[in-house]
């Protein structure tokens, strides 16, 4: 290396993670002062320009967009115009002292020419926010995690941060543009004044029926539903679970269908994986889940909670009608603790003891499937010979079909209905 040619290295970083170059001020022949900025680099909590700290022409650009940078790394080459400066941006970093021109040389007093102009200069000339086509999209890792997330390319994003750098909220400003103009996304809802047809009260949603709807809207665009239906007879296990009352007073419990469900829903799991589980973020892996986590829907004055039973392939039906009867009076009680809502691989709404004769569940996201059920009715079924009184239970399975396939579900159900058929696995 020439004598005169210094090499800019990464300065301090303390303790920062995951840095990476999201701006390259200047590109090579363009000529810098001590305190231009050479690059600008960026981690998850905040991001700073790298001066060139000596001045001279930039001979050579060392790192590029998205390249992740440490302490001490050497990031360009600049040749230097007078006396060799500190060859670490931390001592550009220090006050310059005033700086004489030597006797023979007279001192400068026209700007240097646009040429010599660093690229960072011209760039903030351009209208705020705006790039021009082809140009790097200036971003830092937690606004592209999240524009992965969200789906969101980069380019259309309109930026509002410093030297034009897109940070979080563009993106979700995007997002929301996107999904209110209508263009290809959702068309708004018309604004409509009901007073003009009667009496009318505005009353807010609860604090949990507002985060209820926006998850449960959230699911409905992302995730593309489908519903199979099915009715299981459970007349044995019915007799079964009749059989089972005496002993259930004597423990002060209610044996309602739900801990046989559960129990069901957890042996077939472990026979049909894919349903137990959740997809990637880019959609092209399972994340297989060796946990049996499930979630029970219960409704509550505020709104709907799915608190968690843990490991509930571990319990008897005993500690499953326990922890659901636990579960739902801490949920009506507003007394839940947030791991009791976390963590859930497979969910169930039972409507049972309300009616119908099936509903359309809307997945519990990131989970991948949930079973709504009925109420048991007894129906005439023909056993080959003649019309025989049967209990039958009326079952939904809303299915994410990303991750599964019609065939699949009707095979889970299929093994479900044998399961709740026979009482040998209770």
């Amino acid at each position: 290396m020439p004598e005169a040619t210094q090499e800019i290295r990464i300065p301090d970083i303390g303790d920062a993670e995951d840095v990476v170059v999201i701006e390259l001020c200047v590109a090579p022949g363009d000529q810098v002062e001590a305190s231009d900025a050479l690059i600008v680099i960026e981690s998850d909590k905040a991001s700073m320009e790298v001066p060139a700290g000596v001045s001279g022409v930039v001979e050579a650009l060392l790192v590029a967009i998205d390249d992740s940078v440490v302490e001490g790394q050497s990031i360009a080459r600049i040749e230097a115009a007078d006396e060799p400066a500190a060859t670490t941006a931390q001592a550009a970093a220090k006050p310059a002292k005033p700086e004489s021109p030597p006797p023979d040389r007279p001192q400068r007093t026209s700007p240097p020419s646009p040429k010599a102009q660093p690229a960072e200069r011209s760039a903030a000339r351009r209208p705020f926010g705006q790039r021009t086509p082809g140009a790097a999209v200036y971003a830092g890792p937690a606004t592209r995690r999240l524009a992965r997330e969200l789906g969101v390319d980069l380019s259309a994003v309109t930026a509002s941060g410093a030297r034009g750098r897109i940070v979080k909220h563009d993106v979700k400003a995007y997002v929301k543009q996107r999904l209110t103009s209508g263009d290809g996304a959702l068309p708004s809802l018309p604004t409509i004044d009901f007073s003009r047809f009667g009496e009318t009260e505005t009353v807010p949603l609860s604090r949990i029926r507002a985060a209820g709807a926006q998850n449960l809207h959230r699911s409905w665009l992302n995730l593309p539903h489908v519903t199979q239906h099915d009715e299981v007879d459970i007349t044995e296990l019915e007799s079964h679970r009749a059989a089972l009352k005496a002993e259930a007073a004597e423990r002060g419990l209610s044996l309602s269908p739900l801990p046989f469900l559960i129990r069901a829903c957890c042996l077939a799991l472990k026979e049909f994986p894919t349903f137990n589980a959740s997809l990637d973020p880019t959609g092209s892996q399972f994340i297989l889940k060796r946990y049996y986590h499930i979630g029970i829907a219960v409704d509550t004055e505020q709104g709907l909670l799915v608190p968690v039973i843990r490991n509930a392939d571990a319990k008897d039906l005993w500690g499953l009608a326990q922890a659901t009867a636990d579960l739902a009076a801490k949920a009506r009680g507003q007394r839940l603790a947030m791991h009791e809502l976390q963590g859930g691989s497979f969910s169930i709404s039972s409507l049972g003891a309300i009616g119908g004769t099936g509903f359309t569940p809307i997945i519990n996201a990131p989970e991948v499937a949930i079973l709504g059920v009925g109420r048991l009715a007894t129906k005439p079924v023909w056993d080959g010979a003649g019309f025989v009184p049967r209990k039958m239970l009326p079952v939904s399975l809303s299915f994410d079909h990303r991750a599964i396939n019609g065939a699949e579900a009707g095979r889970f159900m299929a093994r479900l209905a044998d399961l709740l058929g026979s009482v040998s696995h209770f």
